[in-house]
């Protein structure tokens, strides 16, 4: 009796009894007890694919196609990488998504003593067309979809794709897939930045204006709402960043002499689905027509391809965590299926193991397994909208909608998007909201189970292989670009650059032409970074108290 009465008291110990159910989202919206038809006024009349498309972009949803299936994948060098795109494609990948070191993300060859200590640590090293070429060896690139996260660097490393298909005979018109492309979010979520706010936009806007010609297939930019959630937003706040950032994409192409009925068509957003599963179908539900009535309305575009409001998303992300890791599985499956009723066009799902280490093999392919099983077995992808007519999500969509449409007044009242960056008052505004995530946390008002609720610190229950870069892989990647720096035509990548340099100091210019020129001949990131920081600086990050 002694020793069971101390197993039930251990047992009380780690288990602590959780809290009511919260009668709130995380994003402050309080939840009726039951919703009724008079919360929502008379029954939605529109249908999938019809303006403002609160209901989907497509008439037959994912009946016809379903979405893309892709896996954030990259580490050490581009040879261990494109192992690693070859196992997933094996699985039934349908898309590839390119995870990049820092230091290509921040614009530093692998030579830099900058770089050294992070060589293919977060991602694959990607310094020149070299690596490009052995990244995607083997893979038609007329036939897969690729998606880059990176952002400042997006230009040059889209220069390097073009390039890598010109070089194998391929017409750029054929390529599909994403760049991210999103400067703003990296000011105030991510911090790889490299230029100042007004030319880093400029870079962007050339990049989209040259890839509606070039690449017409190809979404030059995803606007990412994804990091500022992960850096602390919660759902309407995210979105309503996110659509304001937009908003300021489209007024630098309209001012670069671009048109809205055109460009439109390949604006792409990005974003992470977390736990609240029917905040999250109504934030997405709430950002397609406020999107489609804003380039309405706002820009005059009638091309309803125009008005569309199109993203992928990343299930995972911030809400994952370390204690008693396989419990992430079934987070993963929750917000899998938020994504699939919110007719997501592109999903990645993390793997369980990803709040500490890549991804091994295993579970990469259980991530992928769970968006395959959902789709194929789940039956939820069926009708467009499933939960379209619910009373309650109908009554969440509606009062999502108007705290979005409040969050974008406020950021308006400070000048909007970029000077709301240059101030410093979008960061603070993200800093506070994650401070008090971390409180709600720690209090436990914000259950986590396994982390806060439902702990179990003396059980064994951690990951049963451990993912470890290669050691040697940052020597080989020194070794390749040696290699490279020495057999390339150097006359022609000073000549290269120069012309980039001149490009870069006029503003009529697009730079795109100019850096796929550069990839061509072989300069490298670190090269083509140094020499438009000469005509543009670097951004200082604004102190504010």
């Amino acid at each position: 009796m002694v020793a069971v009465r101390k197993v039930e008291e251990k047992a009380k110990a780690v288990q602590p009894e959780p809290a009511g159910i919260a009668t709130t989202t995380p994003s402050g919206i309080k939840a009726p007890r039951v919703a009724t038809p008079d919360m929502v006024g008379a029954a939605i009349a529109e249908l999938p694919g019809q303006y403002p498309f609160t209901r989907g972009i497509f008439p037959d949803g994912f009946r016809g196609r379903t979405w893309t299936m892709r896996q954030y994948s990259g580490f050490g060098t581009a040879e261990e990488s494109n192992e690693r795109y070859a196992f997933l494609l094996r699985q039934g990948q349908t898309g590839l998504s390119v995870a990049l070191d820092l230091p290509t993300q921040c614009g530093y060859d692998p030579t830099d003593p900058m770089a050294r200590s992070e060589i293919g640590k977060v991602g694959v090293s990607l310094s020149n067309l070299s690596e490009m070429e052995i990244l995607f060896d083997g893979i038609d690139l007329s036939k897969i979809s690729t998606s880059f996260t990176i952002n400042g660097t997006a230009a040059l490393i889209y220069a390097m794709y073009v390039a890598c298909a010109e070089r194998r005979g391929l017409d750029p018109s054929v390529l599909t897939g994403t760049i991210q492309n999103d400067i703003l979010k990296e000011y105030v979520a991510r911090g790889t930045w490299i230029f100042p706010v007004r030319p880093s936009m400029r870079l962007t806007a050339d990049s989209i204006l040259y890839a509606n010609r070039a690449t017409p297939r190809f979404n030059p930019i995803s606007i990412a709402g994804a990091h500022m959630r992960d850096a602390g937003c919660n759902a309407v706040e995210e979105m309503a960043y996110t659509l304001a950032n937009g908003l300021a994409y489209v007024d630098e192409l309209i001012r670069r002499g671009g048109d809205a009925e055109k460009f439109a068509k390949r604006l792409s957003f990005f974003f992470y689905v977390h736990m609240d599963l029917f905040e999250e179908v109504a934030k997405f539900r709430a950002g397609r027509r406020i999107w489609a009535r804003l380039m309405k309305e706002r820009y005059g575009v009638t091309d309803p391809k125009a008005q569309m409001f199109r993203f992928g998303v990343v299930c995972g992300g911030s809400s994952l965590v370390a204690p008693q890791p396989q419990n992430n599985i079934v987070r993963v499956a929750v917000e899998t299926m938020a994504a699939v009723l919110s007719g997501a066009q592109s999903i990645f799902t993390c793997a369980y193991d990803e709040a500490f280490q890549i991804p091994t093999e295993h579970s990469a392919e259980i991530a992928l397994r769970t968006q395959q099983i959902i789709a194929l077995e789940s039956g939820i992808a069926r009708s467009v909208d499933a939960l379209g007519g619910s009373h309650y999500v109908e009554w969440l969509t509606d009062e999502t909608e108007k705290r979005i449409l409040e969050k974008m007044e406020e950021l308006d009242s400070h000048g909007g998007a970029v000077a709301a960056i240059e101030e410093g008052w979008l960061q603070m505004r993200i800093a506070q909201r994650a401070h008090e995530r971390k409180r709600d946390i720690d209090s436990g008002a914000f259950p986590i189970v396994g982390l806060n609720v439902h702990t179990d610190d003396d059980a064994d229950k951690g990951p049963s292989e451990v993912f470890r870069v290669d050691p040697q892989a940052s020597r080989r990647v020194l070794e390749k670009f040696q290699k490279t720096m020495d057999s390339r035509d150097n006359r022609a990548v000073e000549r290269s650059l120069e012309r980039l340099g001149k490009a870069a100091a006029d503003d009529g210019e697009n730079l795109m032409p100019y850096l796929v020129e550069c990839c061509h001949a072989y300069a490298t990131i670190g090269e083509m970074v140094a020499c438009l920081k000469e005509n543009w600086g670097e951004f200082q990050e604004p102190i504010r108290l």
